[in-house]
């Protein structure tokens, strides 16, 4: 390719490449489970707007285009919340997820408030599993979306994390 692929935050203006994005990538997790009413393809693009102004979003780009996202915010009892972590499918598999999850880890980890990380995947997505388990999460528990998918709760303490920061 040539080019170097690269972490940022999120601008207002990339909401609809992320949008676009955002449901290119979930399409396998979809075929996973039969079920195309997972939340990141129903999502629309006014909620993902407001997702942009008041939470962390980082995005990947590879010159111009968006090839990556992660979301994440710290709620009131310190827990840094990850979510909608996703990788373009031409470049799964290179390590760029686990570098989008190290960036978002480390933005959330620089809010003095931040205890432990969560994040959730669905039972069957071994991939995603691996790649949680191999960043150093753990099980916590499991429950059923509204979409009807089996969740499996993963949670990581923060101090794991305070060195982190975002590579531009």
């Amino acid at each position: 390719m040539g080019m170097s692929v690269t972490i940022s935050a999120a601008a207002a203006e990339d909401a609809e490449q992320i949008f676009k994005l955002q449901y290119l990538a979930f399409q396998r997790e979809a075929e996973l489970y039969g079920n195309y009413r997972i939340q990141p393809l129903t999502q629309s693009l006014d909620s993902l707007k407001g997702e942009l102004a008041a939470d962390t979003v980082l995005v990947a780009r590879l010159g111009d285009e968006v090839v990556g996202s992660v979301r994440g915010s710290v709620d009131e009892d310190g827990t840094g919340r990850i979510s909608k972590l996703c990788v373009h499918p031409r470049l799964q598999g290179h390590g760029l997820g686990a570098r989008l999850l190290r960036a978002v880890e480390g933005d959330l980890a620089g809010d003095a408030a931040t205890v432990r990380f969560r994040l959730h995947t669905g039972h069957r997505s071994e991939s995603n599993l691996r790649l949680y388990r191999k960043a150093g999460y753990t099980q916590v528990g499991g429950r059923t979306a509204s979409d009807g998918v089996r969740l499996v709760i993963l949670e990581k303490e923060a101090k794991d994390a305070t060195d982190l920061a975002v590579s531009a």
